[in-house]
């Protein structure tokens, strides 16, 4: 979707739709403040007599508003202006778009950033660094969540004769002092786009080597940006045992993917993101239960939210260098599959005893993380669809974050709360570790039901010594359980906040 900036008059504007906010019980705001005095007070009239509704995410459509030049005004229910914090204002604006997008409008205007005035407070309650004066943040939050809204899958699905078209683009009132928001929304919401279409691909389609594709097809758009890709021979000699072993019953061959992009000159530390890439998890030879299998095409979130947070810088081009590395394999049952009770050598030389082959993701990332030592990164940090019990201790709000170095932790889930695309620390204390202990390796691959996550973070923390280093398990967040199943491309927006930081 094209981002476009608009300063007329809004009463001026010949849009098919202008999209406006208004808080219950308090004076209107910016645009619908203006549209009132231009229609003679019948905005506040129609609010006053309940037929726009203000409640939290309601939507009513008004037609022929006299005073206006658009065909129709779209108003949002923003609530209590005391309640709208941080995740409200998103809601809002993810709302906005899905309405748009189920109900034909050739054009669109949209002032949703004007909602705020001092009123805007964080999940904490209190006042929030994206809120009172930052017309940024919530014009680049409005623009991106409403991109995320008009997304429609449709690589394996013929579209319905009545569906609406995607739309092609939107404006914004405001003007050319604020273009670097919508540049920022442009970037992330390409992030955010890339990493839910690969979610959401079927796993016979988004294999290692359709990854690979994809990471060609990056690295031809931009010319500071590089592209490796180890094949198994090269992994071999490289001693990846853990990695190899993971997809080694299945024809679908994996790919260790490096993209390498250069925004600063070569002697800067580049950061590293790894992202887990299982394009498919039967589990293996702990073969998982067949009830909602199909969902485990999602177990490659943590390369596709990598992928799309390195495009999102590579698109906005900011002055840091990146290094995207996907271990990408698919955990199949077949003759030559790994078992429990193998002892893997991993590339860092440590033994691990496998104890469940459904425990895959983190033997691919070990590797990975030994393997992405040699760039000297100045961070490196693994991103992973990597535990159920993640899911059950967050839920899907928020992913989980674990980190030795609290300094860098501080800085995910400060990224994370301003892209309102929230992580929560864990604890990664040696406490665990010994539950980890193997009697035949260095450690195994599980270390129980108790505490699954943290003890999964305290697995990869043994490849990742001497590092400046963070897990991210973002198992709850990457995609939607259940009926309305699907991916949302988190944690796209925490990385790229996250990178966007690190520029400066």
């Amino acid at each position: 979707m094209k981002f476009i900036l608009e300063a007329s008059p809004v009463t001026d504007l010949d849009a098919a739709c202008l999209v406006i906010g208004a808080f219950d019980d308090a004076p209107l705001q910016g645009s619908a403040k203006l549209i009132d005095e231009a229609s003679g007070g019948a905005l506040q009239q129609l609010i006053d007599s309940s037929d726009v509704d203000t409640s939290w995410k309601c939507a009513t459509m008004l037609h022929g508003m006299q005073g206006v030049a658009a065909k129709r005004i779209l108003v949002m229910g923003c609530g209590e202006p005391k309640k709208f914090d941080e995740v409200r204002y998103d809601a809002v604006c993810t709302s906005a778009g899905a309405f748009l997008r189920d109900h034909a409008t050739t054009t669109a205007h949209i002032c949703l950033h004007e909602m705020d005035r001092g009123t805007l407070k964080n999940s904490a309650g209190e006042d929030s660094q994206n809120g009172p004066g930052d017309t940024h943040w919530r014009l680049r939050q409005a623009a991106v969540n409403v991109d995320r809204a008009n997304y429609c899958y449709t690589t394996t699905k013929k579209r319905k004769k009545d569906d609406n078209e995607p739309r092609a683009s939107v404006s914004f009132n405001a003007g050319k002092d604020l273009q670097a928001a919508l540049d920022e929304a442009r970037g992330m919401a390409r992030g955010y786009l890339r990493s839910t279409e690969l979610g959401n691909l079927p796993p016979n389609i988004c294999t290692p080597a359709y990854l690979a594709d994809i990471a060609h097809e990056i690295a031809g758009k931009y010319e500071n940006v590089n592209l490796d890709i180890l094949e198994q021979d090269e992994m071999a000699r490289l001693k990846m045992s853990a990695l190899l072993a993971v997809g080694r019953g299945s024809v679908n061959r994996p790919r260790l993917i490096v993209l390498k992009y250069q925004g600063k000159d070569e002697k800067s530390q580049p950061v590293v993101l790894v992202g887990k890439g299982i394009t498919f998890d039967t589990g293996g030879i702990s073969l998982k239960p067949g009830a909602n299998m199909e969902q485990m095409k999602f177990d490659m979130g943590g390369a596709a939210s990598v992928i799309g947070a390195f495009e999102a810088c590579a698109d906005l081009q900011l002055p840091i260098n990146l290094i995207c590395v996907v271990a990408a394999a698919e955990n199949m049952p077949d003759g030559n599959a790994y078992r429990p009770g193998d002892v893997l050598t991993s590339m860092s030389g440590k033994t691990i005893e496998v104890i469940n082959t459904d425990a895959e993701g983190r033997l691919v990332l070990c590797d990975a993380l030994t393997f992405s030592q040699r760039f000297k990164p100045a961070a490196i940090i693994d991103v992973a669809t990597l535990t159920g019990a993640c899911v059950i201790a967050l839920g899907h709000h928020a992913s989980a974050v674990m980190s030795k170095h609290d300094d860098l932790a501080d800085e995910l889930l400060d990224a994370g709360q301003r892209a309102v695309d929230r992580g929560w620390r864990l604890p990664l204390w040696d406490d665990y570790q010994p539950q980890l202990k193997s009697e035949f390796a260095d450690m195994k691959n599980v270390g129980g039901m108790a505490a699954g996550s943290i003890t999964a973070g305290c697995f990869l923390s043994r490849f990742a010594e001497d590092q400046r280093w963070a897990h991210i398990d973002c198992a709850g967040s990457t995609w939607i359980w259940g009926g309305d199943k699907g991916s949302t491309g988190r944690p796209v927006g925490l990385l790229t906040q996250y990178l966007i930081n690190q520029a400066g």
